[in-house]
């Protein structure tokens, strides 16, 4: 069976919030309590490290109770993510990595956890066909997109020329947070 197209991109969306999340809580103070791969990492505002009793075992990055995740809050992480694999994005894609990042943005038009977010951003996508020749083509692409999708909201419009400032290449040593994907030949083109 052949490997899944998207599991590099998924593998480095999974490093990408491993190492936010290590940030966050350094940043914050808060301490991670080892749970099993199946739930969600407990937290504590106890210097100790160890849960204190006063306050709820499950807290969010915010300070409070977990709930579910809102609309916005879906939003604002899935664009970060997008962005994020667009400035990950090789300047000279193979046929491959093109293939799967359009493919990627139809799946987010089928499989959306938001159903009134998936159709409009299918509309977003009959409109402006995904453009992903590079890099810079595909990061400006999202820009204009992600645009498109303030507008309908009225929210305030992102300058495209600053995309780079913004969503820039990630600080991985040793180039570890590239895209990985097979080349195979006659595939760089």
């Amino acid at each position: 069976m052949s490997e899944n197209p998207l599991e590099p991109i998924f593998k480095t969306f999974q490093r990408i919030s491993n190492s936010i999340q290590t940030q966050l809580f350094s940043f914050t103070g808060l301490a991670i309590h080892p749970s099993p791969s199946n739930e969600k990492p407990l937290l504590s505002l106890s210097p100790s490290n160890k849960p204190n009793s006063s306050y709820p075992t499950d807290i969010s990055a915010k300070g409070k109770a977990s709930q579910p995740v809102t609309k916005e809050d879906l939003g604002r992480s899935t664009w970060t993510f997008l962005h994020t694999l667009a400035a990950q994005y090789p300047e000279h894609p193979t046929r491959q990595q093109k293939k799967d990042v359009k493919e990627l943005m139809t799946i987010l038009s089928r499989m959306y956890p938001c159903k009134e977010c998936a159709d409009h951003f299918k509309e977003v996508l009959r409109a402006n066909p995904v453009q992903a020749g590079s890099q810079a083509e595909f990061s400006q692409w999202l820009c204009h997109v992600h645009n498109v999708v303030n507008r309908s909201l009225s929210k305030p419009i992102f300058p495209c020329e600053r995309v780079d400032a913004r969503w820039g290449k990630l600080d991985c040593e040793q180039r570890l947070c590239d895209l990985q994907g097979t080349t195979t030949f006659g595939d760089d083109i």
